[in-house]
């Protein structure tokens, strides 16, 4: 997926780099291909952070002591 990122920012700079201005230039830069490529990139990206996150918690849980005897000794 990151292949086609990087494609995608390299069309819209190219883009960009035959704008008459620089300030056009620039808005085309980032409102054709940085904002949208970093949303897509978030989105997808979404359901590996939940996964990650789980896994974290998964960890955690297991690291915890059992406390199932409470009584002292």
């Amino acid at each position: 997926m990151y292949i086609v990122a990087i494609a995608w920012l390299y069309v819209t700079l190219m883009m960009a780099l035959t704008e008459p201005s620089i300030v056009a230039g620039l808005l085309t830069f980032l409102f054709y291909g940085l904002l949208p490529c970093a949303l897509l990139i978030w989105i997808i990206g979404t359901p590996q952070r939940r996964r990650n996150r789980l896994r974290v918690m998964a960890e955690q849980e297991l690291d915890q002591p059992d406390r199932s005897d409470t009584k002292a000794d």
